[in-house]
């Protein structure tokens, strides 16, 4: 039940200092009794305004009706207690400007909404709903030595009903929690849960940061969704985007007539790439609106974390904006100051609000400590270079491959100047980018082969998992948010393959120590065969820290077979295979392996050596059976 904060000249002064964490228990439509009367005490802020008025289904639509009066303290806040109001009524905010423009406004911390195209904010009052997640939440450990694999994905195109209609947070719920369990999956990350006017922008454009969407039903449907998974053991991470926010009229843009949440010079507060606003991040009721909004997620639905959107937009005044359009900070740098100071606060009262939760930064530079308590503090950063030059490798004809070698090696430059998840989303599948199997290489063989062995090296090499919906079964079309996922293919042995060995690859990740504990250690990968780019094949251990306990991953990323290829192991003994991506049940030839007992001869600095036969583009991981 969300608590309501007395309307008080001391909470809005809180809220002024940016010492109210959760502005969204003071201002918005609030279902209250005032002096014995029922009603709904609506508060607003807009400094600028000349004149505010609530408007909605209990005063029949009129701008005339129901003013709002300024609050005590005079910070900018208006307020107004409409009696019989009740829940479940549909309002806006009638806001004139000093300009004597007016414009009908959605309300900034709206609970739920109208569903598009309308865009009337709903009085909400929390219904009844008892979690089942205690255990789960008194216990969920997300720190840097557990596995973490994340399915990403898009409510709106996972799966439809037979009309291709969206399908309800209910009867979503049950089906993503029996996929998901059932892939290995540790997590899942939603797409465009919050209320977004378009569903062309995925999500990323949202006018309602408190707001579930309403495309799939109620806030309480929503918290089925999230104790549904809970129940399974299932993390649920959300997309968080405080980097921007639309133009669209009735939402943040230009709120009381004039730059309020966003920066008031162009150069600094609008972004040309995406056409949106950006964050006022040195305005304290604009810092308390976003970090209210990523506690209302923690704390009332109980989400596990937030992916936090474009970071790297945030961090640096000049991104995307040529010389002369940009406004250097108050040393003359390029840094956004106010944007570091933000991220700083904003880590730090999640982590003391709502422990176990993790942060996660979609950051594409190399700012420094993006991960480190003493820079911005965030759990998490997405491995975009990794990403990046993976890709590029893979996409490349085989013949040529051996030219850019260092592509797979080089992430062990840098994999431990942060905590990395390795992400492979849904930027990567989108219209004209081709789907992941579609961007390899050769023929439909080839293609699938290529996929698992890029799945291989993404599960096995440090850092946490993401992968976007669909690829795990070799999806060929690109990702279409109008659409659900062509489910119909995994009828299909060669499409099951694919789906079969990101499961078992999910499992084994889980269940051995050694494929997660050292992700962020200097220890917890070994290259064995790192320079071999004439065969393009790789080969390195796995290592757990704490027990020493470790696996081989053997990578052979040409189509060319390679017999009794040498791979040296830093013990005798006899040898088995976990994983092998050639496997006839995925989809593979079936590679047989002769002889795995040790030869004691020295290969790559190793006292011993392996003798194995490397399917083409496939991936073995082994380990020692008995010495």
């Amino acid at each position: 039940m969300t608590f309501t904060l007395p309307l008080s000249g001391e909470y809005l002064a809180k809220l002024n200092n940016a010492d109210l964490v959760r502005p969204d228990q003071l201002l918005g439509a609030h279902v209250v009794t005032q002096d014995g009367v029922d009603g709904v005490r609506f508060t607003v802020w807009a400094p600028n305004a000349q004149h505010v008025a609530v408007v909605g289904d209990f005063n029949g639509w009129s701008a005339f009706e129901t003013p709002m009066q300024h609050a005590e303290g005079g910070w900018g806040f208006w307020t107004a207690f409409v009696q019989g109001a009740r829940h479940g009524q549909t309002y806006k905010y009638a806001v004139t400007g000093r300009d004597n423009q007016t414009t009908w406004k959605a309300d900034p911390y709206a609970r739920t909404s109208e569903l598009r195209p309308k865009t009337a904010s709903v009085v909400w009052q929390d219904q009844p709903y008892t979690w089942q997640d205690d255990a789960w939440m008194g216990s969920r450990d997300q720190g840097p030595e557990r596995p973490i694999s994340v399915y990403e994905l898009h409510l709106g195109s996972w799966m439809r009903d037979e009309h291709n209609w969206f399908m309800n947070y209910r009867d979503l719920a049950p089906r993503i929690a029996d996929y998901v369990q059932d892939l290995g999956y540790t997590h899942v990350e939603l797409m465009g849960v919050m209320e977004h006017p378009f569903d062309g922008s995925w999500g990323y454009q949202v006018t309602g940061y408190y707001a579930p969407s309403a495309r799939f039903g109620t806030p309480e449907d929503f918290k089925f969704l999230v104790d549904t998974l809970h129940a399974r053991g299932i993390g649920v991470l959300l997309d968080w985007v405080p980097g921007h926010f639309p133009t669209d009229e009735v939402g943040l843009a230009r709120w009381d007539g004039e730059a309020l949440y966003e920066y008031a010079d162009p150069r600094k507060g609008f972004h040309p790439d995406w056409n949106t606003y950006v964050f006022d991040y040195g305005r304290n009721e604009v810092v308390m609106f976003l970090i209210g909004s990523a506690l209302k997620w923690l704390e009332d639905y109980h989400i596990d974390g937030l992916r936090v959107d474009a970071v790297a937009s945030m961090l640096y005044l000049n991104f995307s904006r040529p010389d002369g359009q940009w406004i250097p900070n108050i040393y003359g740098g390029q840094e956004n100051l106010e944007a570091i100071a933000f991220f700083k606060r904003l880590n730090d009262v999640v982590h003391h609000r709502a422990p176990g939760a993790i942060m996660v930064a979609e950051e594409s530079t190399n700012f420094p400590g993006v991960t480190a308590p003493e820079g911005l503090d965030f759990d998490y950063k997405w491995a975009m270079g990794w990403m990046n030059d993976t890709l590029a490798y893979f996409e490349e004809d085989p013949i040529y491959r051996k030219y850019n070698h260092h592509k797979i090696t080089f992430f062990d430059v840098y994999r431990n100047t942060e905590r990395f998840m390795l992400a492979v989303s849904h930027d990567e599948v989108v219209h004209l980018k081709q789907s992941l199997v579609n961007k390899l290489p050769g023929d439909w063989y080839a293609q699938r082969a290529g996929l698992r062995s890029f799945l291989g090296l993404q599960w096995t090499l440090p850092g946490k998992k993401l992968l976007f919906m669909g690829q795990e079964f070799a999806q060929r079309t690109e990702w279409n948010h109008d659409e659900g996922l062509p489910w119909y293919v995994l009828d299909y042995p060669e499409h099951r393959g694919v789906h079969d060995w990101l499961r078992d690859l999910n499992r084994l990740y889980s269940q051995h120590p050694a494929m997660h504990r050292g992700d962020h250690r200097p220890e917890g990968l070994q290259w064995v065969a790192g320079d071999d780019r004439d065969s393009s094949v790789y080969a390195f251990v796995r290592r757990d820290p704490h027990t020493d306990a470790w696996l081989l991953v053997v990578a052979n990323l040409t189509p060319v077979y390679r017999e009794n290829y040498s791979v040296g192991v830093p013990q005798a003994g006899q040898y088995r295979v976990l994983l092998d991506s050639d496997a006839g049940v995925y989809g593979g030839f079936g590679t047989l392996q002769h002889d795995l007992h040790t030869r004691a001869e020295e290969s790559h600095g190793q006292p011993q050596r392996l003798l194995l036969n490397l399917a083409p583009n496939g991936v073995l991981i082994l380990e020692l059976e008995r010495a």
